[in-house]
């Protein structure tokens, strides 16, 4: 039997190593859910630009076009909802592989000449359906892997570093690539790295058992997540600002029009958050220790949108830039936030929780969107996002005032 084919006895974090990023990648087991990460995050960039070029080939519409990105988000929340009892009723390497290997299926159908602009569409779904299915039980595993402490909060930081680097360089590589190659070659790139992804799960992490296997509890169980007050309000603190955050990015476009402001000004307000939350992030899980960041989540969620304030006054494009950056450095309050949810919910429940969280903040995020584009139809975009801003920070403050009500303090205290 090989040494991946059964868990560990005791987590990695019971060791103690030294702290920092360089500790997580330490653990082996880590490492290949790392090279699966970077490999999956590749196919799902490259494979919505190509088939947003595909879709507009075939039909010349800019409407269906644009419906392959805006596809992805209800199937997030069903896929979230009606399938999170999956990550914790099987084997969460099974669950793994498998997403990977429908993804890879779903993609290579998109590559057949014979597939109509309808059926594109529907295999965009199907690989939004099981998108937080494979991120919640990720999630889950990663606290198998590396122990639920201060290791479990660095590794998801690396992954969503990444995940930002993607926004950055993601779209820059595939743009590239599809003028090497037609969009039906790139798609069928993209299915080769979720193969890839799929064999280094299976061959890089334990056979672990199903956290719940008996459990058929249906989406009973999981509403009734919801239910548990303190685990609802820690799911509200990762969903309600990053409907907000997004109204900035959401309405760059316009903004920059407004200005006066050239395509390659438009691309550097688009980088600046990102930017901002990767050095945020970096910072705080290099320099700052578990007790601190635990301390610092209810600050830097209550100054996370202040900057946003900055657009009453019609700033430019580097005080906008500027403002934006500050903002997603803020972000970095994510980190003690992870550390608060995977010590408020019981390990049975973990995957569904974290499969549930992730399809949550995918589908706020996608109406945070929509309805910054609704509102700025009637309202210039600088007072859009002032408001958003102030709406913001208002419902953050409601949400850590109840963090303290169900009994939040000694979380905070870390």
């Amino acid at each position: 039997m090989s040494p991946t084919d059964t868990a560990a006895a005791a987590p990695p974090a019971a060791t103690a190593p030294p702290p920092g990023y360089l500790a997580v990648f330490r653990v082996r087991e880590f490492r290949w859910v790392f090279g699966a990460h970077l490999l999956s995050l590749l196919g799902l960039v490259v494979s919505e630009i190509a088939l947003t070029v595909l879709v507009y080939d075939l039909t010349r519409s800019p409407l269906l076009s644009s419906l392959t990105f805006a596809v992805g988000f209800v199937p997030y929340l069903l896929g979230g909802t009606l399938l999170a009892g999956v990550a914790d009723r099987h084997p969460p390497r099974r669950v793994l592989v498998v997403c990977d290997l429908i993804c890879a299926g779903a993609v290579a159908l998109m590559v057949l000449p014979a597939t109509p602009v309808a059926g594109l569409l529907v295999l965009r779904c199907a690989v939004a359906v099981v998108a937080p299915v494979f991120q919640g039980t990720r999630m889950a595993t990663l606290a198998d892997i590396l122990g639920d402490g201060d290791l479990f909060v660095l590794g998801r930081s690396l992954l969503r570093i990444v995940s930002q680097s993607a926004l950055l360089a993601g779209f820059g590589v595939g743009g590239v690539l599809l003028t090497v190659v037609p969009a039906r070659g790139a798609i069928a790139l993209t299915a080769g790295t979720f193969l890839l992804s799929a064999v280094l799960l299976r061959l890089g992490t334990a056979r672990r058992p199903a956290r719940a296997a008996a459990a058929r509890e249906g989406l009973g169980a999981t509403w009734s997540l919801l239910r548990d007050r303190r685990i609802r309000v820690l799911m509200l603190l990762f969903w309600v600002p990053p409907f907000f955050v997004v109204v900035p990015e959401a309405l760059a476009a316009p903004y920059a029009r407004e200005l006066g402001a050239s395509t390659a000004a438009l691309g550097l307000l688009m980088c600046a958050m990102p930017v901002g939350t990767i050095a945020g992030e970096l910072l705080a899980g290099a320099v700052l220790r578990p007790a601190t960041r635990s301390r610092l989540v209810a600050p830097l969620l209550l100054v996370t949108f202040l900057p946003f304030l900055l657009y009453a006054l019609r700033p430019g494009l580097a005080l906008a830039a500027l403002a934006l950056a500050l903002s997603g450095a803020a972000g970095a309050y994510v980190l003690g936030l992870d550390a608060w949810f995977v010590a408020a919910v019981p390990e049975e429940k973990r995957g569904r929780a974290m499969t549930l969280m992730t399809a949550g903040m995918m589908t706020v995020q996608g109406l945070g969107m929509a309805g910054a584009g609704l509102v700025a139809e009637f309202v210039p975009v600088h007072h859009v996002v002032t408001g958003a801003g102030v709406l913001a920070t208002v419902a953050v403050a409601a949400l850590l005032a109840e963090t303290y009500a169900s009994g939040g303090r000694k979380m905070r205290q870390g």
